[in-house]
This record gives structure tokens, sequence and C-alpha cells, in this order.
């Protein structure tokens, strides 16, 4: 009974193990599963032994060479931003043929710090302001791209003339009403005679096998601006010498007359804005196709950055300028209504002046009147009312009345300028009596010399000094 029993029992554990196959791999699966977690386990820091070697091992293996990648893309970053600042500053620096006086920059600081004659600071930094201005037009130009004609014409407005606009505003800081007037009214006469004069008689020479024509109702526009400035010009130095006599109050009242000119000023000019941008943008389009077949070179932020940049140096070497312009005019014996009202504005409007020769060599005036009458009428209409707006918030007297010898060579300019456009034709001659008018005027001021005083609450009776 024992044998067959056990014999039994042998045959019924042989046939489980026959009938129940499946059960024993699951078991095995088991087990492989516990050890992989005993593993794991042991990977994971909580076991001892080779286990809790090897597997760190794979692990540190795994994470240098993460590493490395990350280190790689970090390098490749830092390689790709520095490719991009060497070609944007390519661009910036190089990338206009005033270039070369790109050294007179650190020389006019190097000037400043270590205590040069004054006459030498004057004159770095005046060489140092030309090719900066030019590059505030490229960057404007640059960003105009990204923010379209709206934007960027209001951008254009406003940085066009920057570099007159920070002289005006140092200037007014010091106190020096002077030197605002004259490179203000300076840079109106540039743009009207010497720019545009200049512009006609190197498109007249490049083209006289062809006739250059243009459209008048661009220019007509500005001259009409021109001359409601002209009249906020005339009304303060005709009210000045129809009452008799040269009171205080005849000077609050003159005073009084320029603030509410200058508010009229910059409400035309807004309307001026409006009339270019929106409802009569026909007119001007003849500027914008001709901006549509180039493409932006550098990227919005970075043309933004180099602006900011840019506008920087241009308040330090404006700051010397207006410092030194008077110790320049006494050691060169020139006057300083000639320093401000022929140099630095020809300084100012440097970038203004290669454009429009430059499109009237294409045989493109609508561009080159655009540049030249729009960046005049931008000074009249926009920078002078500001500047006695600026004054008036600064406790600064400034009016509009410019004297009678600088209101009527601006009245002639202006007179001048609209009559030789008004055919719509141009030629050589044109340019040939703009840019003679611009060389009288020149000489008139070289030889006569403006008494300067940095007060201009003091009456003081205009009077000019030959200068031997």
């Amino acid at each position: 009974m024992h044998i067959l029993s056990y014999y039994s029992s042998q045959q019924g554990n042989n046939n489980n193990n026959t009938m129940q196959p499946s059960s024993s791999m699951e078991n095995n699966d088991l087990e492989n599963n516990n050890s992989n977690k005993e593993v794991s386990n042991n990977i994971n820091g909580s076991g001892s032994g080779i286990f809790a070697k090897t597997p760190s091992m794979v692990v540190r293996k795994k994470s240098s060479s993460e590493d490395s990648i990350i280190v790689t893309n970090n390098s490749n970053g830092r390689m790709e931003m520095l490719r991009n600042f060497v070609t944007n500053l390519r661009e910036v620096i190089l990338g206009t043929k005033l270039a070369v006086l790109f050294p007179a920059v650190p020389l006019a600081v190097a000037a400043d710090l270590y205590s040069f004659g004054r006459p030498w600071i004057f004159a770095l930094s005046l060489i140092g302001l030309a090719p900066l201005a030019e590059r505030v037009s490229f960057l404007t130009e640059q960003i105009a791209y990204y923010t379209g004609p709206t934007v960027g014409g209001l951008l254009n407005a406003t940085c066009g003339n920057a570099t007159e606009m920070i002289i005006a505003l140092l200037a007014l800081r010091k106190n020096k009403v002077d030197v605002v007037k004259f490179s203000l009214l300076g840079s109106i006469l540039s743009n009207l005679l010497l720019v545009l004069g200049s512009s006609l008689l190197c498109g007249g020479l490049a083209n006289l096998k062809r006739e250059q024509r243009y459209d008048r109702k661009q220019a007509d526009v500005n001259s009409l601006l021109l001359l409601l400035g002209l009249l906020c010009h005339l009304l303060p130095l005709l009210f000045k010498y129809a009452l008799a006599g040269g009171s205080y109050s005849i000077a609050t009242s003159t005073l009084q007359l320029s603030r509410a000119s200058s508010v009229v000023m910059l409400i035309a000019y807004l309307a001026y804005i409006v009339f270019q941008l929106k409802t009569h943008r026909v007119i001007f389009d003849a500027q914008e196709e001709e901006d549509d077949e180039e493409k932006a070179v550098l990227g919005f932020w970075s043309s933004f950055s180099w602006l900011v940049i840019m506008t920087l140096v241009i308040s330090v070497l404006s700051e010397y300028v207006v410092g030194t312009i008077e110790a320049a005019s006494d050691s060169w014996g020139i006057s300083v209504s000639f320093i401000s009202l022929i140099l630095l504005p020809i300084v100012g409007n440097a970038a203004e002046h290669a454009g429009a020769i430059i499109f009237a060599f294409k045989n493109k005036l609508d561009i080159s009147l655009g540049v030249a009458m729009g960046s005049a009428t931008q000074i009249s209409m926009f920078v002078v009312p500001l500047s006695v707006i600026v004054a008036w918030i600064m406790g600064i007297r400034m009016d509009l009345d410019f004297n009678l010898l600088d209101t009527g060579c601006l009245a002639l300019a202006i007179l001048v300028t609209a009559f030789t456009l008004q055919d719509g034709t141009s030629h050589y001659l044109k340019g040939v009596v703009l840019t003679l008018c611009y060389i009288v005027i020149a000489a008139c001021f070289f030889v006569l010399k403006t008494p300067f005083t940095d007060d201009p609450d003091i009456e003081t009776k205009t009077s000019y000094h030959a200068v031997a």
C-alpha cells in the first residue's frame, strides 16, 4: 500500500509537471523580474557589490556624452553669435565710404580725457559726427523694413535729423540759444540750397542726353509747409519792429507769440505726416518703390541696438561740439554764426547729401527731392518748434525771432527753391544757381561776426562787425 501510494503520488506529480508548463514559465519570469528589480535597486545605490558599481559606470558614460553634446551646442551657439556680431559690425562700421572718418570718434574722446586743445576736440568731434549721422540714417531704414511704412516714416522723421536735434537740446541745456537758432537755420539752408542744388547739378551733368522730370506735387506740398514756417518766423520779427522801443513787455509778447506759433507748426507737421503716410500716400510712392527693391541686411533688434549705440555716441560728440565751439571760434578766427550755420549743418546733413546725389545720378529726382525738401521741412516744422517748446519747459526764453539777416536768408532760400521747382523739369543750370546761392550766404556769414551771448534774456541789438 505504501508502495502503490508512493507510485501514484509520483505519477501525479509527473502529470502536473507535464500538464502545467506555462505556470512554471510564469514562475521563471517572476524570478527574473525579481532579479531585475534587485539589479535596479543596486543601480540606484540601495545595494552593494559589483552591481552597485558596474551600472553606475554605464550611467556616468551616458551623462558624460550628454554633457559633451550640451557643451558642443553651447560652443556652436557662441560661435554663431560671434559670427553674427562680426557680420553686423562689418555691415554697420565698414558698410559706408565714410568709414575712414570713424577713427576720429575715439580720438575725440581721447583728446577730451587727456585735455588736449579745445579746438582739436571740436574738430575731431565734428569729423566723427559725419559717419555717425550717415549710419543713423542707414539703421532707421533697416528698422523700417520690419515696422512697415507708417512707423518707419515716423521713425525716419524723428531720427533722420537726430544730429541736429541732439545738438539743439544740448545747446539749450547750456543756455546757448544762439547756437540752437544758427544750427537749425543752417540745416534748412543746407538742405534747400546745397543738398538739392548739388543733386540737381550732378544729376543734370550725368543725364545730359535725357530730360529729367519729377512730380511737382511732392515739391508743392513741402513748399507750402516751408512758407508756413517762414510766416511763423516773420511774425515775431515784424512784431518787434512794428512796436517802437524794445521794452521787456514787447519781448514777452514776442516770446508768447513764438510759443503759440510753435504749437501751430507742430500741428501742421502732424497733418503732413498723416497726409504723407495715409490719405495721399500715392504722391510719395516713388520713394517707397525704391525702398522695396532692397532687402534688410540686419535684423530688427540688431538694428535697434546699433541705433541706440550710435545715438549715445552722437550725444557724447555733440556735447564736445557745443562745449568747445567758442574756443574753436576764437582760435580759428571764424565767427560762431559761421560755424553753427555752415559747418555743423554740413556735417549733420552728410547722409542726406550723399543719398540725394546718388539718386540724382540714377535719374530718380523724386527721391532726391523727397530727401532734401523732406529734411528741410522736418527741421522747419518739427525740430525748430520742438526746441521752442522744450526751452519753454526748461524755463529758457527762446523765440522764433532769428533776426533780420537770418530770416531774410531763409525767406530768399525758400522762394528761390520754390521757383526752381515750379515746372517739373530739371537741368544742371538749376543746380548751379542753388549751389551758388548757398556759397553767397556762406560767404556772408564768413565775413560777418555776430556778437555772441549766453544769456538770451538780455536784449541786444543785432549788429555785425567785419572780420579782417
